[in-house]
């Protein structure tokens, strides 16, 4: 995500919250998708928060995180394996892919789309009690349109 950048973090554009929020969640639907094995995925909203350095009223970032239980505990690693592949087709690039430094040694993946100035990381937590993919969104940093201030939520 290479255009102006406030601590590393991309300048996404001008939005209301809830536009940039639905914006979010439209592309974890767009993931979603791509998983390509059945299974359920938790229904959280995306919410709002900071951007670092910025003034709270104006600038901010949209959070979305969520989990996806595959049906099959064996489908989550196909379903990893499938975002490695079709991710960079739908303008992801994939920027980091392989075990994390949990105590399970998770796969993870993380990846950016900077036309979306999105990044989402992917965690496949098969072993422990409730074995599903943690997905986290994360938006870059967007202004409010002029006369308008960040709402929370």
């Amino acid at each position: 995500m290479t255009e102006e950048k406030s601590e590393g973090v991309p300048f996404a554009g001008t939005s209301t919250s809830r536009d940039a929020a639905d914006a979010v969640e439209k592309v974890s639907s767009e993931i979603y998708d791509l998983l390509g094995v059945k299974g359920k995925a938790s229904e959280n909203s995306a919410g709002v928060t900071g951007c670092e350095g910025k003034d709270p009223k104006t600038y901010f970032r949209v959070f979305h995180p969520w989990s996806f239980k595959a049906a099959a505990v064996s489908d989550q690693a196909k379903a990893m394996e499938r975002l490695k592949s079709e991710l960079p087709k739908h303008g992801w690039k994939i920027v980091r892919y392989g075990p994390n430094n949990s105590k399970n040694k998770s796969v993870t993946l993380t990846a950016d789309h900077d036309e979306k100035k999105v990044s989402v990381k992917v965690t496949n937590m098969e072993k422990g009690d409730a074995p599903m993919l943690s997905l986290d969104l994360v938006s870059g940093c967007y202004k409010v349109p002029d006369g308008k201030t960040v709402e929370h939520f």
